[in-house]
């Protein structure tokens, strides 16, 4: 009996599992340095052990840093955005004004606004104190400090 020989003809797919396995790592890579980025103003904060608050959607959080040298400057959201982000320094009035009219804005859109003050360690408390008593004159009830941990 003779035999019948069939050609094979190849297979042209294409193999993913190579791209899979490089996006994996890409995605491991940035889970490793997303905690290490750094918002803002480089502030040097004090250490102290502390847990991390709740997250809510409904909120909007306001990050108030204060440098050494008494300049203001201000970030809306947990990362730093660049076009929400005020990156140039400014002082305690212009930053009250500034946060007046963030705090309105947030209440026009039903979102309640958490303010957090970085204040540097080496900054003399009367800096902080204006700056609370500014963010009350702008209508915040409640501000936390945000420190590091040690």
């Amino acid at each position: 009996m003779a035999r019948v020989r069939h050609k094979r003809k190849p297979v042209a797919e294409m193999n993913v599992v190579p791209y899979i396995d490089v996006m994996l790592v890409l995605l491991v890579i940035f889970m490793v340095t997303a905690p290490m980025l750094n918002q803002g103003v480089k502030v040097d904060l004090p250490k102290v052990s502390s847990e991390a608050l709740p997250q809510d959607n409904n909120v909007q959080v306001l990050t108030i840093s204060i440098k050494a040298d008494k300049t203001y400057f201000w970030n809306l959201g947990s990362e730093v955005d660049t076009e929400k982000q005020m990156d140039k320094a400014m002082t305690l009035p212009q930053m009250t004004d500034a946060v007046t009219k963030i705090i309105a804005a947030g209440r026009d859109q039903g979102k309640q606004t958490q303010v957090f003050i970085r204040g540097d360690k080496s900054v003399d408390y009367g800096a902080v104190m204006g700056a609370m008593g500014g963010l009350q004159k702008a209508g915040v009830g409640n501000v936390g400090l945000i420190t590091e941990a040690p």
